[in-house]
């Protein structure tokens, strides 16, 4: 059964662009203020042949009189679910990951059976703006945007393209609005030549030495949401990746592969890359990061610890609970 709804999501998502079925009408933009470039509430962003954005206030011509769309389940008094945009841009075609597809849905599955959020789910990246447009350059006629999403997971891969406002969006929905951002796998392949980039998510793709094997993991902080599974079990099987440019002064490590449980001679291992960090939280501005190195086959997205790590994750990444991400650098052994 549950084989059967991930499947039906992400061909409902890949043939139509939507996310989760749940989502038949797009929520009501988040009020922002002018200053920050976003559409004013009740602005609507324009679609094909509107010529852009209708003047707020004005009527729409022969429109359906609607209540305004909210996040929140029929019925439920309490406050909307956050809402969750999965962006997992592949189009360039280099080194295509089977399992990016299954991660959607078990991710998507999360939110759908935790309640928490509601999710979009894409495959392209013209959605990365305070104000989308189509591929013809009209303005997007709804659907998910930098200003009405709480957090977002990426599974994007290699060099994006992005145009300069788009990045300048990007860093300003993490850095100045406080938003989320987690990150998974390829996630840290992504945008090498944008610097920026690299400050937000803490490191960059070196390579992945090993190739897939079973390692052994260090559980540096128990505590962070959701890993408290993996100080029970600390072996795994994956492709583990290997970071460069590690920001170790500003990142939290949760997460680092036992040096003892992998060939640390193999040519493509890079010592100066220690502490070999797998999971990490950070602060970027006002906004809250997390990247971590599951999972590179779908068997690893189906195990309970790896979706409990996410799950948590996204949950501290809403803002939906606290953890302590102060940075905790990892001493370097002696040399032997």
């Amino acid at each position: 059964m549950l084989k059967s709804r991930l499947f039906a999501v992400v061909v409902l998502a890949l043939a139509t662009g939507t996310g989760s079925g749940q989502q038949q009408m797009a929520p009501a933009p988040v009020a922002a203020a002018a200053s920050d470039g976003c559409p004013a509430p009740g602005e609507r962003r324009g679609g094909p042949g509107t010529g852009g954005p209708r003047a707020q206030g004005a009527p729409e011509q022969n429109a359906v009189q609607r209540p305004p769309a909210t996040n929140r389940e029929e019925g439920s008094s309490g406050p909307p679910k956050k809402r969750l945009l999965i962006w997992a841009d592949t189009r360039n075609g280099i080194a295509q990951h089977e399992s990016i597809g299954h991660a959607e849905a078990i991710i998507e599955e999360l939110g759908y059976k935790s309640g928490l959020w509601s999710t979009w789910i894409r495959t392209d990246s013209n959605i990365i703006a305070k104000r989308p447009k189509t591929t013809t350059g009209d303005p997007a006629s709804g659907g998910p945007s930098l200003c009405n999403v709480d957090a977002i997971f990426f599974l994007g891969h290699r060099e994006i393209e992005l145009s300069p406002e788009q990045r300048a969006d990007l860093l300003w929905f993490v850095h100045d609005a406080g938003k989320g951002f987690v990150a998974a796998h390829t996630g840290l392949t992504a945008f090498e030549s944008w610097p920026q980039f690299n400050d937000l998510i803490g490191g960059q793709f070196e390579n992945h030495p090993w190739n897939t094997t079973n390692g052994r993991l260090i559980v540096t902080d128990p505590k962070f949401p959701g890993a408290v599974n993996f100080a029970k079990d600390t072996t795994i099987r994956d492709e583990f990746y290997q970071a460069k440019n590690f920001r170790a002064a500003d990142s939290h490590v949760i997460l680092r592969i036992d040096p003892s449980s992998v060939d640390m001679t193999k040519p493509q291992v890079v010592a100066a890359d220690f502490p070999h960090a797998m999971a990490w939280a950070k602060m970027y501005g006002k906004g809250r990061v997390f990247y971590a190195t599951f999972a590179h086959a779908e068997a690893t997205w189906d195990d309970p610890r790896v979706q409990e790590l996410y799950l948590g994750a996204i949950k501290w990444a809403l803002g939906l609970v606290d953890a302590d991400v102060a940075p905790n650098p990892i001493a370097t052994p002696p040399a032997k």
